[in-house]
């Protein structure tokens, strides 16, 4: 079984725009979330990591495809186009369209714009010329248009779309005789309704859909991801203003034919479309309640005092310690919100008293608005305060966890850093190095919903309502690096999210979870049953820095618990008959576990009983694979090495026979595509 693809990646390296790309996630993410995972990636990402095979869709946004074609000419554009033939599927924007034709014609004559030549990929056959329409200057809205576009209904096969909108304009080309290439898979979608200024041919598409093998691309000389909630009308020009204007009375029929284009691509459309959701305050609490006040103490080197008011002022995020009378004031919310850089016109406004604010749906840079915190020293949140989060069943459950270890656990989740919605419990530890080097052995935060969820190497992990996403601070003594390497963190994290799981309560036992190697969560598929086929659904992102003889960890765990969305959860495979797992208590229960776990590796490292417990767990026991690094060898998974973890792979020859060769492999650097059965490499 081949898992369902679940990433969206959008390019936003050599030649892209800051403002394309953050128009395509915007857009792209209140379109496809919860099914996926809409995230940017570089070059690098394209050329080396092993993307194809969680991509769902690869797009490429407006700016200048010289720069596309400097990077990515050669092996760049080969896996591209090979990953679209093999079913994979290209969405190109204005630029990103340029780049899929067969040959680009940009201003031709224009010795200041002047672009032509031959493209690789030639998912369109014929020539990209342009500008459709005069006036284009880089970096400025000058030759901006709101142009109107004629669809071909008949191409989307029923689906919901307009017979005419107007869309953002700014430099894209017209596809020259479309209408000829209709035997080589090519389908207008739309065209221009009114002349452009450059021939155009036989039958020109301002959108086309180009069948490639068995996958597809979709080219588009205008922009129907740019929404006008994110064009300031005061940028450039006294035209400008009814641009904007124009395209946002056609919005909805814009989205219904950006819905339809992603669906002609094979994607799943969410019902309805998910907007920018504001940051929550968050709340820090403890098992005890006095130790919240220790802990404020402890922070006192880094707390700054403005006006009376306390700060922590961290490398990436800026956090506001509230006052008790100050709580429930909503006119000093605002004062939070910087001025954006897309949309810095628009409306700002207070919806209710949990939320620090609720923008206007558009483009919003979470970094820069403080996240503020309040401080529970006296009770615990109630429910008005974290209506999602139940504070009080966490801690009664993490206390009964603790009695059950008979005291060898007794710090984990001790503090709790809490938000209904916040940017990444990763980015708020890991990237606020000064808050992070103080926070104590087992300081977890959590969230409800993450807006920029971590994962490893270029994947971002989904996070809506329902998953229980968590990170754990330890501070790892370098002392024990060859007692206890550091690197098995991410194995006993494994170890005891699914020891967690099975031993919730009296009849969990069974539950059908498993660990692949190095750091993922698979579940049997509750969909199939009697058929030992897998799914993804939770995964573990552990980062490292050094201060004072420790590794400052943060181990950041996603699962999927209540939420049937991307792919399946954790009370998906329970019988109706059994009580669902709730959010806080299973984080009590594997909390717990992972301290037990962790506290005696310490002691003893990676010994034989703790391997024979991972073991135990995991998907890969005598599985045959092949080893990509080196040479498409076939090999045999004979466990991990228990002195720095690395994974054991023997060689196999004629017969499948061993050859005595045995291959030590790091998990930084491979992949393993349990699926098919490879080791790739990770750069």
């Amino acid at each position: 079984m081949a898992p369902r693809k679940l990433n969206v990646l959008v390019y936003s390296g050599n030649g892209s725009t800051i403002e394309s790309v953050r128009h395509c996630l915007y857009t792209l993410r209140r379109l496809l979330s919860p099914n996926y995972a809409v995230i940017s990636i570089t070059d690098t990402v394209i050329l080396k990591e092993p993307w194809t095979a969680s991509c769902a869709l690869l797009v490429f946004p407006g700016g200048a495809d010289l720069g596309y074609c400097r990077s990515l000419n050669g092996e760049g554009n080969r896996r591209i186009e090979q990953y679209v033939r093999r079913g994979g599927a290209y969405l190109g924007f204005c630029a990103g369209a340029y780049y899929g034709s067969s040959r680009c014609e940009f201003e031709v004559g224009n010795k200041k714009l002047e672009v032509v030549g031959s493209r690789e990929l030639s998912f369109f056959p014929g020539i990209c010329r342009g500008c459709a329409f005069k006036g284009f200057v880089y970096h400025s809205e000058e030759g901006a248009k709101a142009v109107r576009l004629d669809v071909n209904k008949e191409a989307f096969g029923g689906a919901l779309v307009p017979e005419t909108f107007k869309s953002y304009y700014n430099g894209g080309g017209l596809f020259v005789d479309a209408k000829k290439f209709a035997d080589k898979g090519v389908e207008t979608l739309a065209t221009y309704t009114d002349s452009t200024d450059v021939e155009g041919g036989d039958g020109p598409a301002a959108v086309v859909y180009c069948k490639i093998g068995e996958g597809g691309a979709l080219l588009t000389g205008p922009h129907p991801e740019f929404a006008a909630v994110n064009l300031d009308p005061k940028s450039d020009g006294p035209g400008y203003p009814k641009v904007v204007k124009d395209i946002a009375q056609d919005d909805e029929l814009r989205v219904n034919f950006l819905k339809a284009c992603l669906a002609k691509l094979g994607l799943v459309i969410s019902q309805e479309s998910s907007s920018v959701p504001s940051l929550s305050r968050l709340h820090l609490s403890s098992q005890h309640h006095y130790l919240v006040g220790e802990l404020l103490s402890s922070w006192e080197d880094i707390i700054t005092v403005e006006n009376g008011e306390e700060y922590i002022i961290g490398e990436n995020d800026t956090f506001h310690f509230e006052k008790q009378e100050s709580r429930w004031s909503l006119n000093n919310l605002v004062k939070s919100l910087p001025s954006l850089p897309i949309a810095s016109q628009a409306k700002e406004h207070i919806a209710d008293e949990k939320h620090v604010a609720v923008l206007e749906d558009r483009i919003v840079d979470y970094d820069k608005i403080t996240k503020r915190i309040i401080t529970h020293e006296d009770q615990w949140p109630g429910t008005k305060e974290t209506p999602y989060f139940n504070h009080h069943s966490y801690y009664a459950n993490l206390k009964k966890y603790q009695q059950e270890t008979g005291g060898d656990a007794e710090d984990f989740g001790k503090y709790l850093l809490y938000g209904e919605v916040i940017t990444s419990t990763n980015t708020i530890l890991e990237k606020n190095t000064k808050l992070l080097s103080l926070a104590p052995d087992g300081f977890t935060a959590t969230a409800t919903t993450q807006v920029a969820g971590r994962g490893r190497g270029s994947n971002v992990w989904v996070s809506p309502a329902g998953s229980l996403v968590f990170s754990v601070c330890l501070k790892h003594p370098m002392e024990l690096s060859n007692v206890a390497p550091v690197v098995f963190i991410q194995y006993l994290a494994a170890i005891a999210i699914v020891e967690g799981i099975q031993s919730y309560d009296e009849g969990y036992k069974k539950v059908p979870v498993k660990l692949k190697w190095p750091n993922d969560i698979y579940a049997q598929d509750p969909s199939k049953p009697g058929k030992k086929e897998y799914a993804k659904i939770g995964g573990i992102l552990v980062n490292s820095s050094y201060s004072n003889g420790n590794y400052d960890l943060v181990v950041g765990i996603g699962l999927n618990t209540t939420n049937a969305a991307p792919t399946t959860s954790l009370n998906a495979l329970l019988p109706s008959t059994q009580t669902p797992f709730t959010l806080e208590k299973l984080l009590a229960r594997i909390l717990t576990k992972f301290e037990v776990i962790y506290k005696r590796f310490c002691r003893n490292g990676f010994d034989r009983n703790l391997e024979q417990v991972y073991y135990d767990h995991w998907l890969h026991t005598d599985q045959i694979v092949t080893i990509e690094t080196e040479g498409g060898a076939r090999a045999r998974i004979k466990g991990i090495t228990r002195n720095w973890g690395l994974l054991l792979a023997e060689e196999l020859g004629w017969e499948d026979r061993p050859t005595g060769k045995v291959w030590e492999l790091q998990s930084d650097s491979n992949s393993f595509d349990f699926f098919k059965g490879l080791l790739k490499r990770k750069i």
